[in-house]
């Protein structure tokens, strides 16, 4: 197997640097952060910058992702009807739910969000398209374990992470819940990923009546719960979203 080229690792590195937190570094932040000299980060963001994958702020110098790596990011999930259909409906989760949306896929033995719709809200969010997270303990993952075989089996079989004290971690267990999650139609997820939020998704099916996917809401507990519970209407409108997005793949009503 051939070695790997440092120059195109540098440059993915860049480009996950400024995915990720701040919107916008400068070049001491770029090679402190990747521990490179500064002469040599500079040659990697100006080659980026001149490839379109990075833009540069006039103003303040520093630099943020380019509108290229955004198409490039674009077109590779436009490749999946799911998302093409879900936009619309998904919008109006938010607005209906004050919360963000996320949906999801199957990839990787993990949870691969492919859009995420930020609460309507004037706070500070980080877009997570292209996140992965885990298929036991997230509501997303949770839906996909239970109605998809292979997502069961994966999750099962992978050693799985106690995230919380909530995280349900024994295979008896996790099989109660997804149980419960087939029977009633939606899974929650009650601190059992990240202290303090909560979230509740349901499935979304296609044309072959297959889960193709999952959406759902997420926030902090004291908003999405109610007495310990997730709360109604926030699960109604969960699901009514799932089967607006499973009908405009061809699934119908579930």
């Amino acid at each position: 197997m051939a070695g790997s080229i440092q120059s195109v690792e540098r440059a993915a590195a860049v480009l996950r640097l400024l995915a990720g937190g701040e919107r916008r570094l400068g070049l001491t932040d770029v090679a402190s952060a990747l521990g490179l000299a500064k002469g040599t980060t500079h040659g990697i963001l100006r080659t980026l910058q001149q490839e379109g994958f990075v833009e540069q702020d006039d103003a303040s110098g520093k630099y943020q992702l380019g509108a290229e790596l955004l198409r490039l990011g674009n077109s590779y999930l436009d490749v999946h009807e799911l998302r093409a259909r879900a936009l619309v409906w998904t919008d109006d989760l938010a607005r209906a739910s004050g919360e963000s949306v996320y949906l999801g896929v199957l990839h990787q033995q993990g949870v691969l969000i492919v859009h995420h719709v930020f609460r309507p809200d004037d706070s500070r969010q980080v877009l997570e398209v292209g996140a992965m997270h885990p298929l036991h303990s997230t509501a997303l993952g949770k839906v996909l374990t239970a109605f998809d075989p292979v997502a069961h089996r994966e999750a099962l079989e992978l050693e799985r992470e106690r995230f919380t004290p909530r995280t349900v971690t024994a295979a008896d267990e996790l099989e109660g819940v997804l149980d419960l999650t087939r029977a009633r139609g939606w899974a929650a997820d009650l601190e059992e990923t990240w202290d303090g939020v909560a979230s509740v998704a349901a499935p979304v099916h296609d044309r072959r009546r297959m889960p193709v996917g999952a959406v759902g809401i997420t926030g902090a507990v004291e908003r999405v719960c109610e007495d310990g519970e997730i709360r109604a209407r926030l699960v109604a409108a969960v699901r009514d979203c799932a089967r607006a997005v499973s009908r405009d793949l061809g699934g119908g009503r579930f």
